[in-house]
Parts: structure tokens; sequence; C-alpha cells
């Protein structure tokens, strides 16, 4: 009869999650991991498998507490353009607060880990398409009730914000600064105001 498991599998999902956004991929050894899991090496193949599988479980974790629970929380209880507007918000908060600068675990491997690993370009491009359509369906939904402009097209705006969420996933690790980031997002939720040429967003 196969043991029962003698882990939280949240609570070393999340020493894992830490691990790597701390260090990157390359850089974090089975040893490492193991260690900071709590767990012997062996204990971490049977439950895990490899580093390789290990990671993948780790940053599926990391995107269902993040960018999944995010999403949950703004888009069910909140006005689409305020639902946007609550997202970056959130995300600017964590970077200023984040004195380690790890960015965002999901972009770090994009530009760490897909450009050499057809699997993994795969799950995060899946991860990337997904928060577009959040933008997507925010637009979609302001543009239909009138509170988001529809002089551009939504699919324009979602991939904008799209690229705006990304760029401030990359700047927050060098320079995460609120006057800065905030900077970034105002003229694009400029965008979403109806009859806005660019006004200021408060």
């Amino acid at each position: 009869m196969a043991r029962p498991r003698e882990f939280d599998e949240n609570t070393v999902l999340d020493a894992a999650v830490h691990r790597f956004w701390m260090y990157g991929y390359e850089a974090t050894s089975v040893r490492d991991l193991a260690q900071d899991m709590g767990m012997t090496s062996a204990s971490l193949y049977n439950a895990f498998g490899d580093k390789r599988s290990l990671f993948r479980r780790a940053l599926a974790h990391y995107v269902e507490n993040s960018f999944g629970d995010r999403v949950s929380r703004f888009e069910r209880n909140l006005p689409p353009r305020e639902a946007i507007k609550r997202f970056f918000k959130e995300i600017i908060d964590c970077s200023v607060r984040d004195s380690d600068r790890k960015g965002c675990l999901l972009v770090n491997s994009a530009l760490e880990v897909a450009p050499h690993d057809p699997d993994f370009q795969a799950m995060i491009a899946d991860v990337l398409v997904k928060v577009e359509a959040f933008f997507l369906r925010c637009v979609q939904a302001g543009q239909r009730s009138g509170e988001i402009a529809a002089a551009h097209s939504a699919d324009d705006l979602a991939r904008l914000l799209l690229g705006v969420h990304l760029g401030l996933r990359v700047l927050a690790r060098s320079r995460p600064e609120r006057t800065l980031l905030e900077g970034m997002v105002r003229p694009a939720l400029a965008l979403l105001d109806p009859g806005s040429t660019g006004r200021k967003v408060k």
C-alpha cells in the first residue's frame, strides 16, 4: 500500500516558486529546491519528477495564485474599466513593495527559458493569451456599457494593455518606482475613457 505524502503540496510548491523566482531556472539546482522545500532529493523526485517537471508545476501554481486569483477577484466584482485599473494598481503595489525586485516569474521565464524550450514557450504563450483575453473581455463589456471608449477596437486595446502589462513587469526588475510605473499605465487608461484624447487619469 502506498504511503501517504508527508508534506503539504501548496506549501512545498510555494517554496519551489520562491527559489525559481529568486534565482531563475538555470541557477537553481535540485539540491537547492529540496533544501527550500524541506524534502530530500529522493522525495522530491518521487513526488514531482525532475527539475523541469517541478518547474512546470511551480509555474502553473504561481500563475493560478497570481494572475488567476487577481482576475477572479476583479472581473467578478468590479465594473470593466475599474477591473483593468485595479489589475494594474495591484501589480504596481506589489512591484514597489518587492525589495528583491523579482518581477514576474512568468515573464522572467518567458525571457530565460521559453526561447530554448518549445514546451515552456507554448505554456507561457497560453498564459499570455489568457491575460490578453481578460483585457479583451473587460474592454468589450465596457464598450457595450459605454464606460470604455469605442474609438479603438477592443482587440487593439487588449493588445495594448497586454504590452503595458509586460512592460511593467520587465521594468519593475530594475526600476520599481511608483511614479515611473504609474506613468506607464496612465496613458493606456486614458484611451479607455469615453471621449478622452489623453486627459489626466485620476
